[in-house]
């Protein structure tokens, strides 16, 4: 799997507040990288370490599977995951997507127990801004679908919105969407947690360690080679992120997904402190922003930004988040800066995921192409991966996420999510 720089990892990992991923108190999860090999079998190999990968190793590892190894061409978390926003929540459009931000959510507030590690879970909740009628009947509709699944969201007008987040104008404002159960937790801090208790179970994680070829034979992956040696195997869980395309490609099985470059600020200090706030989200323009230590964390997606695994941070950016915000969060728009991040989103076609078994390959497995919600979802498709692993009935039809969704003809496809 391709990464970014070891460098820029642990620049990320000090910005999160978190320390480095390994303490001396737990076992180390990437002391396999202190070796010049691979081991030469197992029985699962998964191919990604961020907070996907992490999340299936410790899973499969809680259901008594052996003989796993991780395969990461850098640190831990060193990808995608090291570098999202961290928001957690359960509002979206369709059902599917519903249940797998809500199951993640339970499995965040019981994280100090199970694996057991702190990850800074702060659940201000979220909060959509809608500026048009049409937006709001929307969200009117998938609020009602969301309440059936026992999400307690709610439609609120201009006045309580701006009552929950100070910094807002409501001119323009039509209304607001708000869950108090989500917000946002610290994505380092969850997969050093997953990668600590999966390793104290036995898992393997080979850091810093590239795949560079799959072998097949009829329709069974059979080893994965890496630069450190070839690695036989029972099966293969592709849990690579961005750069899923290219391992799907190694071992012919098609997989959508393109890299997008996706970029974030951090205000300097703020004095007085700022007012503790949701996650709270212009809908029309994708710009979105939340407390993050002693200040905020400010984000847009660019509309213009072309496929590619360039992390180059670029302050440049920033000049459509302010354009935005001086409309509708005025004091934000002169808010000094003090840095930022760039990362990857692993986007495919219809903006959902890519979860199952492949059709070409019977002990192929793949978890990718969150499209911005991998880590809002990762401990559900942890539970999804396991199941599909042991042939054991999920707690969700996910067929509508298999990859051959995208095949001519093919008639399973998941509704596009508004949210």
């Amino acid at each position: 799997m391709v990464g970014v720089r070891h460098d820029d990892a642990q620049t990320a990992d000090r910005q999160e507040g978190t320390g480095p991923l390994t303490t001396p108190s737990t076992p180390s999860p990437s002391s396999s990288s202190a070796f010049r090999t691979v081991p030469r079998a197992a029985d699962v190999v998964i191919i990604g370490g961020g907070v996907m990968g992490t999340s299936i190793a410790f899973h499969l590892a809680e259901a008594g599977v052996r003989d796993i190894v991780v395969i990461e061409r850098g640190d831990l978390g060193c990808g995608s995951s090291g570098k999202p926003i961290g928001g957690v929540r359960a509002q979206f459009s369709d059902p599917l997507n519903i249940e797998l931000g809500h199951r993640s959510l339970r499995a965040y507030r019981d994280f100090p127990r199970r694996p057991g590690a702190d990850i800074r879970l702060d659940l201000v909740g979220y909060l959509f801004l809608l500026t048009s009628d049409r937006q709001a009947a929307d969200f009117a509709v998938s609020v009602g679908i969301q309440n059936s699944l026992d999400v307690p969201s709610r439609m609120i007008g201009p006045r309580e919105a701006r009552r929950l987040c100070p910094y807002l104008s409501t001119n323009g404002l039509v209304a607001a969407v708000h869950s108090p159960a989500d917000g946002h937790a610290r994505p380092a801090l969850v997969v050093r947690g997953y990668a600590a208790a999966a390793a104290r179970a036995g898992v393997v994680f080979a850091t810093h360690t590239d795949v560079t070829g799959i072998d097949t034979a009829g329709d069974r992956v059979t080893a994965v080679h890496t630069d450190r040696g070839p690695v036989s195997c029972s099966t293969v869980i592709c849990a690579a992120g961005a750069w899923s395309g290219r391992i799907g490609d190694l071992a012919g099985v098609p997989l959508p997904v393109r890299p997008v470059r996706r970029q974030l600020a951090f205000t300097e200090p703020l004095t007085p402190p700022a007012p503790r706030i949701p996650f709270t989200i212009d809908f029309s323009s994708s710009a979105y922003f939340h407390n993050s230590d002693d200040g905020l964390l400010f984000g847009l997606a660019d509309p213009d930004q072309p496929d590619g695994f360039d992390t180059t941070w670029t302050p440049e950016w920033l000049a459509l988040f302010r354009d935005v915000v001086r409309h509708r969060a005025p004091a934000l728009a002169d808010m000094a800066t003090s840095g930022g991040w760039a990362g990857l989103y692993e986007v495919t076609p219809d903006h959902n995921a890519l979860i199952g078994r492949s059709g070409e390959l019977t002990n192929f497995l793949y978890a990718t192409g969150f499209s911005g919600h991998g880590f809002l979802q990762a401990p559900a498709v942890g539970d999804l991966v396991r199941d599909l692993y042991l042939e054991r009935e999920p707690f969700v039809d996910i067929s509508p996420l298999s990859a051959d969704r995208f095949r001519a003809g093919a008639r399973s496809r998941p509704e596009a999510h508004v949210v």
